[in-house]
């Protein structure tokens, strides 16, 4: 009865999965671009590796932990970029594995920006954990044993219009509906609608302001909007704030970043949920990694703020 109860409370305060599986959800989602627009591969000029480990609701029991690797690159033709972005998701009894190939093609708008169209195509792995079943029949029962586990193919699409100070983008990073599990348990892969955006306000020499936001509408659920504003000191350190609203869940977060060298990057976010599960949780913890290689040893042309 323990576990069920848990279960329950995930499915409804979750990622909104009562009808249909969501895509993750990061407050650092501006290094990781990739994940959701397929456009982003190679838009920063350099070969970039980023990592993200998310660790929702800490202290309560099942909350979801999410981990993201991402690597992306320009080729020598500059227009072409590839990508390869993995994920893995666990919430309570469930685990997704998002493994997707990334290729975008630029072109120049004009003298002050660029426009990349992006295609992504992978595989979703499901797996339901038997002991959701085995619990509730008190016992093992190899028919759904050999059903939980699923694997499917998916493909998106997106465009990018940026320049050296601003962006905006959308995306479908999945354009198939699937049946993940393939029992009476409901669990669909649904169309995720994605909006991006951000511009950096240069307020002297030595600071700068950037406000972002991500908007993400899935068909039966509440929209999502993200809105984050980061201050950059000396082009080393950024602070700044975040706040979701997710239909009637609200959340509050802390970010912080340092460029410890030109090539590598380190970040900390810690976010406070509000609602009803405010009180089972001390916040959720996400942890950046990101390391660039340059194909030249001169500087890049000009830095790069997302």
């Amino acid at each position: 009865m323990k576990r069920l109860i848990i279960i329950i409370v995930l499915l409804i305060l979750g990622f909104e999965y009562s009808n249909a599986q969501q895509l993750p959800q990061f407050t650092q989602y501006m290094y990781n671009t990739i994940a959701i627009n397929p456009a982003y591969a190679g838009s920063r000029g350099v070969l970039s590796i980023v990592g993200l480990n998310r660790n929702q609701w800490a202290g309560f029991d099942g909350g979801p932990q999410t981990q993201t690797l991402s690597i992306h690159s320009p080729l020598r033709n500059e227009k072409i970029g590839l990508g390869l972005s993995m994920m893995n998701d666990k919430t309570g009894y469930e685990n997704l594995t998002y493994i997707y190939g990334d290729f975008s093609y630029t072109i120049q708008g004009n003298e002050n920006f660029k426009i990349s169209f992006g295609l992504k195509a992978g595989l979703t792995t499901y797996k339901l954990a038997s002991e959701l079943y085995n619990s509730a029949v008190n016992g093992s029962d190899q028919y759904f044993n050999d059903r939980l586990d699923r694997v499917n193919p998916n493909f998106g699409a997106g465009i990018l219009f940026h320049s050296n100070k601003w962006y905006l983008g959308l995306s479908i990073p999945k354009l198939l509906t699937n049946d993940l599990n393939d029992t009476e348990y409901a669990a669909l892969e649904v169309v995720h609608y994605y909006g991006i955006g951000g511009y950096v306000f240069e307020l002297n020499k030595n600071l700068k302001l950037k406000p972002s936001f991500m908007m993400k509408y899935t068909k039966g659920a509440a929209l999502s909007t993200d809105l984050t504003a980061n201050l950059l000191f000396d082009e080393k350190i950024w602070f700044g704030g975040s706040y979701r609203i997710n239909g009637a869940q609200r959340s509050f977060g802390a970010l912080v970043d340092f460029q410890v060298s030109e090539q590598f990057r380190v970040g900390y976010t810690y976010e406070v949920p509000t609602g009803e599960i405010r009180p089972y949780t001390t916040g959720s913890h996400e942890i950046l990694l990101m390391y660039e290689f340059k194909f030249t040893k001169g500087k890049m042309k000009s830095p790069r703020y997302f």
